[in-house]
């Protein structure tokens, strides 16, 4: 039988899919389940590691059924999973507790500390970026700091996508992409020494897997896995990529100066260079292959603003979002400057500043409803992907842009995101990006494809192409640059907001603020007609 068709697994920070692709990125089958997040301490948020197991056995047995097509037919699986966090397991490869996630803001005192040591700064010129709080390497620090007993314990270090590998295959590895999140040296791409010497963390250099490429085989389906999902016992599976990677791949960017835009729950912005290239405001990590690296800006600050909108305005409609994003399109076919909508930060979950941030809405009067509202968080969620791709700017030449996620399939949207962008924005008219990467490496894994890029060229994947229109992007302009104005005013403001005094705030920081902070002060009222 022939086997034409791949599987990719993409378990997100809330569910996880399995798709079953045509060899030209056909959708042809689809399963997906949710996975919860335990979140049972302040600041922490987990994954139960066999929760996220049965999720993925369910979903791939759904795709399977859905898509009609024998386990004999599928060549292979690929698989990618949310990235950086940490997975540990102990030494007879047993979790050893749940899987900490991106979203989990425990170590950040440590990593505060860290910064003042000056700690940070020494890992760039070998790692080509500062740790996260929500990096490996800091939670690994963190847990040897207050959970000894774990860290001591630690067999494994490795991510949500390899534990799903490990699930399917018994092999344990990580791929470059994913390695590269902490432990490699950014020129040679290698696992560094050096990182955890400076990290205090040398302990665990034992624990870190061995590295393959993102297209290597990691492995087979094995009887167990064969029994649980309905794949075929000695299947074979790739080593797959980081979440992001994944999704620029499955978009169809693979070259240096492909520029990718994901409005998800964080505001994802990277570019592929030829060359490693440190700076402020981006982390150079791994590409797909060694000798491809890529700079990527990034922030909590997404489209996850716009869906906690609409739980608040619309708490029992399932499909709060599309519905508000169905009105903010019928508006849009108006000039911008006809219907004034406020301003808005999109820092409800986070920002790109290290300075504590928090989201505001400014400008707010008693006639705006709710659509003016959530067309005032896509526009901000779009500014602050504009200053990140402003900051990409800084290390080459772009070559084209695409943007998925955060309503960008909608033409209004798209349009609002070239106008902004001031730059040509393509869409793909892919749906499950990630997914459809990670199938693409087990498509190259089993030899339907020589390399990633053949078989990126090979999908049938048709682009729609936006262009600015100068009279919305002489307004978006001016909008933007007040954005800006206000970020800077309202930073002095930010880490005394919630102190609960009016001495709280300085007098010393209340003469720094500008005047236009207190002018431009959101005005709510009591009479916003949702």
């Amino acid at each position: 039988m022939r086997q034409d068709f791949t599987i990719g697994i993409d378990c997100g920070s809330t569910t996880t899919k399995a798709v079953v692709f045509s060899r030209a990125g056909e959708i042809v089958g689809l399963g997906r389940r949710r996975v919860p997040q335990h979140m049972d301490e302040p600041r922490h948020v987990e994954r139960d590691m066999h929760e996220a197991w049965r999720a993925v056995v369910e979903a791939v047995r759904d795709a399977l059924e859905s898509s009609g097509v024998p386990p004999q037919a599928i060549a292979g699986v690929g698989v990618t999973a949310h990235g950086d966090g940490l997975f540990v397991l102990d030494r007879s490869r047993s979790p050893l507790g749940r899987g900490i996630m991106s979203l989990d803001s425990r170590a950040t005192e440590l990593h505060e500390e860290w910064k003042r040591e000056g700690r940070l700064e020494k890992v760039v010129p070998i790692a080509g970026q500062r740790p996260y709080s929500y990096s490996a390497t800091t939670l690994l620090a963190w847990m040897k700091r207050h959970q000894p007993d774990r860290y001591a314990e630690i067999g494994t270090v490795f991510f949500a996508k390899d534990w799903i590998r490990l699930c399917l295959t018994g092999e344990i590895a990580t791929d470059l992409t994913e390695a590269s999140t902490s432990f490699t040296d950014l020129y040679t791409q290698d696992y560094s020494d050096s990182i955890l010497d400076v990290l205090e963390i040398s302990e665990i250099r034992g624990a870190l897997p061995r590295m393959l490429l993102s297209c290597d085989r990691g492995g087979v389906i094995t009887r167990d896995a064969a029994m649980a999902t309905g794949l075929l016992e000695g299947t074979p599976v790739s080593a797959g990529l980081h979440d992001v990677t994944a999704a620029a791949v499955g978009l169809g960017y693979t070259q240096p100066g492909d520029l990718s835009i994901t409005a998800g729950t964080f505001s994802i912005n990277e570019i592929f260079r030829s060359r490693p290239v440190i700076g402020e405001g981006w982390s150079c990590r791994a590409g797909y292959r060694k000798g491809l690296w890529n700079c990527m800006a990034i922030s909590p600050a997404s489209s996850s603003n716009l869906e906690w909108l609409a739980r608040m305005l619309l708490p029992e409609e399932k499909e709060a979002a599309q519905i508000l994003t169905g009105e903010v399109e019928a508006r849009l076919g108006r000039s911008r400057a006809e219907r004034p909508v406020p301003l808005y930060h999109p820092f409800l979950f986070g920002s790109p500043y290290e300075a504590p941030a928090s989201a505001s809405l400014f400008g707010v009067q008693s006639w705006h409803d709710r659509a003016d509202l959530f067309q005032a968080m896509i526009e901000g969620t779009i500014f602050n992907h504009r200053e990140h791709v402003e900051t990409l700017r800084l290390t080459g030449a772009v070559r084209r842009l695409g943007v998925s996620g955060g309503g960008s399939g909608q033409a209004s949207i798209a349009q609002m995101f070239a106008d902004i962008l001031n730059v040509p924005v393509e869409i793909s008219s892919v749906r499950e990006a990630g997914a459809l990467g990670a199938a693409l490496t087990a498509s190259v894994a089993v030899g339907l494809y020589d390399s990633l890029e053949d078989a990126v060229v090979a999908q049938d994947i048709p682009m729609t192409v936006y262009q600015p229109e100068p009279g919305r992007v002489r307004i978006y302009e001016g909008i933007y640059q007040r954005y800006v104005a206000l970020t800077q005013a309202m930073k002095p403001f930010w880490s005394g907001l919630y102190e609960g005094t009016a001495e709280s705030f300085s007098q010393d920081e209340a003469e720094q603020a500008p005047v236009s902070t207190f002018l431009v002060a959101t005005e709510m009222t009591q009479e916003i007609r949702l």
